[in-house]
């Protein structure tokens, strides 16, 4: 296990945050194997940087998330922010022993937290300002949720998180480039059948930089853009509860109808959080090879080779349409043929069927090639 610690740790420090001598780091961790954290911070020690550590315990986390109110949020954030400010590269670490623990703090809660805190702090600070990478930890808990034994995950857990990045990286340049020049996307499965723009929108290549595992293109669509309906098929944890089959009906950009079965009720709350909710701030495309079936863990998930993420909520600075929102909500839906196939056509060609690119230039992006 210490040399896919090792691999793993390497990758963090010097692919994926290239830590320079002097560079502040903060390590935000909970429920990670402490050897793992030592192994991190003699990595970044190493390479002349100066790691911070915040180790969180997850049942502590979810006492203060069950007494969370706005004035407490507010210091929070008067004390995390400016220490946030200082750093200039972040590596989240979190895992689980159960994905449902947080399914009984209420849901105004999660709100007043996102708006008051991580908006602030992480969406508009530690994303726009310091080179980051989150990652999950293969728990039990993880593995449980994924269907598959512990040592099946943590084997397959590391061989995602330490894939040839940089190989990935080259292939996705022919991906940007035609994102960049496309006007309409068209994008239709079962229960799936919508267009929206992304004129003169930039795409962004996600190769292990930002996340890990890693393995999508993103961009944003024009913000009133977007009509149709939308299914989602991959389950969705969100302020501990799971959405199954999400279904949007979209107008000029903006949700006006929102189901998801017994959750429909939760799942409007979550978009009812401000007026950007009902918008969406990114639509990616996925290609990771070794994920391809879901784990009901989004960095994984919205992975998933053959899937696309169109989410509510916020975009990015880097592909900025214009919609602010404390909600940020990544949303998959697979293409691949055992989840009912589909297809993405870019102005009115047919880039991808089924999972699989067909378009000459992004062959390069399908799974034989990229392992």
């Amino acid at each position: 296990m210490r040399q896919y610690y090792q691999k793993l740790a390497q990758n963090i420090v010097e692919y994926a945050c290239e830590i320079k001598p002097g560079e502040r780091v903060l390590i935000d961790a909970s429920c990670v194997d402490t050897k793992f954290l030592k192994i991190l911070v003699a990595q970044i020690f190493a390479a002349g940087g100066l790691p911070f550590v915040k180790f969180g315990v997850q049942e502590i986390g979810k006492e203060v998330m069950k007494n969370m109110t706005p004035k407490y949020a507010t210091l929070k954030t008067q004390f995390d922010l400016p220490m946030m400010k200082e750093m200039d590269a972040y590596i989240g670490i979190g895992g689980t022993n159960n994905v449902f623990d947080d399914s009984d703090i209420p849901a105004k809660n999660m709100q007043i937290y996102s708006t008051h805190y991580v908006k602030p702090v992480h969406f508009e600070e530690r994303v726009n300002n310091t080179k980051w990478v989150i990652l999950s930890w293969p728990t039990p808990g993880f593995a449980q949720s994924a269907q598959i034994s512990t040592d099946a995950f943590e084997e397959m857990f590391f061989k995602v998180c330490t894939l040839d990045y940089a190989k990935m990286s080259r292939a996705m340049d022919a991906l940007v480039a035609l994102m960049e020049k496309t006007d309409k996307v068209h994008i239709k499965s079962p229960g799936t059948d919508l267009v929206f723009s992304i004129k003169g929108m930039k795409a962004i290549k996600c190769d292990g930089k930002m996340n890990i595992p890693d393995g999508e293109v993103y961009t944003a669509p024009i913000k009133e853009s977007v009509n149709g309906v939308i299914t989602y098929n991959i389950p969705s944890m969100e302020n501990g509860t799971r959405f199954d089959n999400i279904c949007f009906h979209i107008e000029n950009g903006k949700i006006v109808e929102a189901t998801a079965g017994a959750n429909t009720d939760k799942l409007n709350e979550i978009l009812n959080t401000d007026e950007g909710a009902r918008f969406f701030g990114e639509f990616a495309i996925g290609v990771n090879p070794y994920i391809t079936k879901p784990m009901l863990d989004t960095l994984f998930d919205e992975k998933i080779c053959g899937s696309i993420h169109l989410t509510p909520g916020g975009c990015y600075d880097d592909a900025d349409n214009g919609n602010q929102s404390a909600v940020h909500w990544d949303l998959v839906l697979c293409q691949l043929p055992e989840c009912g196939g589909g297809e993405i056509w870019f102005d009115d060609v047919l880039i991808r069927k089924d999972g699989r690119f067909v378009a000459e230039e992004l062959l390069g992006l399908n799974p034989e090639n990229l392992i």
